[in-house]
């Protein structure tokens, strides 16, 4: 069974702020969630010292504190308790991970703000050290789930992505496809026939992807969407047949444990993780 009851959403007070409110707040009352907490780092040592003499007989905790909660006030409408926390470190990341743990927080919502280097929270940092589910949100991505990809290599590991997206489609009525890239094995191709070749393997991974959803109990089933990767990379490749597939919520797992696919094995999850994606990525723990 997949729970989420507590969700943390992290705020720089950037434009990013109000998509990111709007969709925990469509997530919250979808998932039917216990609390929500708003986190926002307030780095200190990044006011340039022209503004410390301005700056000195100020509360920044209480100022940016009570702007926020005005901003979750209005823009957050799930019926849900909810709680802004104000702190001061010098690495967002740790900050995160420390409430995560302390909070028993089962789905991080953070901004994808990869066009701008070095803004916002999203980093590799964060990937690797928090335990909990991540959600990555463009700025753009409206609060709807109706189109769910759920990336499948058929290992043990990606049971979990097979998990949320039967979660998420009991919660939202959504459609769903389990897909898979492939590449083709290049040490073979010279001596078979392309045809033959790529006629072999969807035949193979048809014939696995059936014996893993069978160990599943699904409540939906998930028709298989094979799509062939060596014309490009594999992350490429997903991000541009769902953007033109109209999906709006990818699901990954943050390991693999297939050699014949790369779709979900680490490195892929986090070169997605770090593109301009324009659809929601959900990484599973």
């Amino acid at each position: 069974m997949y729970n989420i009851n507590n969700i943390l959403v992290a705020l720089d007070l950037s434009d990013i702020d109000d998509t990111l409110i709007n969709y925990a707040s469509f997530i919250a009352e979808t998932l039917k969630v216990d609390k929500v907490y708003f986190v926002h780092n307030i780095k200190k040592y990044e006011i340039s010292a022209l503004f410390e003499e301005q700056l000195k007989n100020l509360n920044l905790d209480e100022i940016i504190g009570d702007e926020l909660n005005e901003k979750v006030e209005e823009k957050f409408k799930a019926p849900v308790e909810w709680e802004v926390l104000i702190s001061e470190d010098p690495y967002s990341e740790s900050l995160i991970n420390y409430i995560v743990n302390k909070y028993e927080i089962q789905l991080a919502i953070i901004g994808n703000k990869n066009k701008v280097k070095g803004s916002g929270v999203v980093s590799m940092k964060l990937l690797r050290m928090l335990k909990c589910n991540i959600l990555s949100i463009p700025k753009n991505a409206k609060p709807e789930i109706t189109n769910i990809w759920a990336g499948a290599d058929f290992s043990t590991a990606s049971k979990k992505v097979f998990e949320l997206t039967d979660l998420l489609q009991n919660s939202t009525n959504a459609n769903a496809k389990a897909v898979h890239v492939y590449n083709m094995p290049v040490q073979f191709s010279p001596y078979i026939p392309k045809e033959n070749l790529d006629l072999k393997i969807e035949k193979h991974l048809k014939e696995r992807y059936e014996k893993f959803v069978k160990k599943l109990h699904l409540t939906r089933e998930l028709e298989l969407e094979i799509i062939p990767g060596r014309e490009t990379g594999v992350a490429e490749k997903l991000q541009i047949k769902a953007k033109n597939s109209k999906v709006d919520l990818i699901v990954l797992g943050d390991k693999g444990g297939n050699t014949f696919s790369s779709l979900l094995i680490g490195s892929v999850t986090e070169e997605l993780f770090n593109q301009d994606l324009d659809v929601p990525l959900w990484i599973t723990k």
